[in-house]
């Protein structure tokens, strides 16, 4: 939270019981013209909430319950959180108001074996490959601030302007890399340039890939290369690799041609002005 909140404001909201804590929400907020938001952080899919897993059912849910109230007694006019895959019982923060809503994103689990992966993906995954790895070599160790450089001109030519900021991305990638909890790898031309790149983070569970960028001239099916690299390498030292997004159909389409599978996810949200979000521009 540190990482991805430096320069803003941050708390958590703790269940406790029998002497110890059972549940945590951590949670990004603000203000804007005096009214208080909370969000997720930038390049964080979920926020939790964390449970004690050794808690029954019934115990799940009253945490549930009592993280829901800490958050709802924020009083923030709008308020946005995502649940992490498994986490199932929304209907604890219903009964305080908030609304429900599902978005999608795609999932290895467990990760596949390096070799398994060809079968997995679909043909289209396969084209142009051998050319790929003819025409680039793969670099393992490419510096944040590259990448950082790399990532800003492509979103610039996307869409006009990068949501990230260069000094936003070399802080998180820096931080992940590190700890020795994330890959950075490229794809590099015969000359040197770097011409895709892709960031991922991981712990002993799973693995987020968060990033990506190319050059215009990049050949097809380069980040395919770049993935199967990633899956490859991160065999053994994860247990599950989650594509980080696929509500869009057009790269839910992308991702499930790996071979990886749709999974939902459960958000809560509260307004409580009308087109909070669009006001507050948040």
């Amino acid at each position: 939270m540190e990482t991805v909140c430096a320069g803003k404001r941050w708390d958590v909201l703790l269940s406790k019981g029998h002497g110890k804590v059972c549940g945590a929400l951590p949670f990004l907020y603000g203000k804007k013209f005096g009214l208080k938001y909370i969000l997720l952080p930038q390049l964080t899919p979920w926020g939790g909430p964390w449970i004690d897993p050794t808690l029954d059912a019934n115990s799940q849910h009253w945490v549930l319950e009592a993280l829901a109230e800490g958050l709802r007694r924020q009083k923030a006019v709008l308020c946005m959180q995502r649940f992490a895959p498994g986490v199932e019982d929304w209907k604890a923060f219903e009964k305080k108001g908030f609304n429900h809503t599902t978005r999608f994103t795609h999932r290895f689990d467990p990760l596949p074996k390096p070799e398994e992966l060809p079968q997995l993906a679909d043909r289209g995954r396969k084209r142009q490959l051998e050319a790929v790895r003819q025409a680039y070599t793969i670099d393992r160790q490419v510096e944040a601030d590259e990448f950082a450089a790399l990532h800003t001109s492509y979103w610039e030519r996307r869409s006009g302007h990068d949501l990230l900021s260069r000094d936003f991305i070399k802080r998180v990638c820096g931080t992940a890399l590190g700890r020795g909890q994330a890959l950075l790898y490229g794809l590099r031309d015969a000359e040197g340039t770097l011409t895709a790149a892709r960031f991922v983070v991981y712990d002993s569970h799973c693995a987020y890939a968060l990033m990506s960028a190319m050059r215009p001239e990049a050949l097809r099916n380069c980040m395919t290369a770049l993935v199967w690299a990633m899956l490859t390498d991160l065999y053994g030292k994860t247990e599950a690799f989650d594509f980080e997004g696929g509500t869009d159909p057009g790269v839910g389409h992308f991702y499930s041609s790996f071979g990886a599978k749709k999974t939902e996810l459960h958000c809560i949200y509260l307004s409580r002005i009308p087109f909070g979000e669009k006001i507050l521009h948040v």
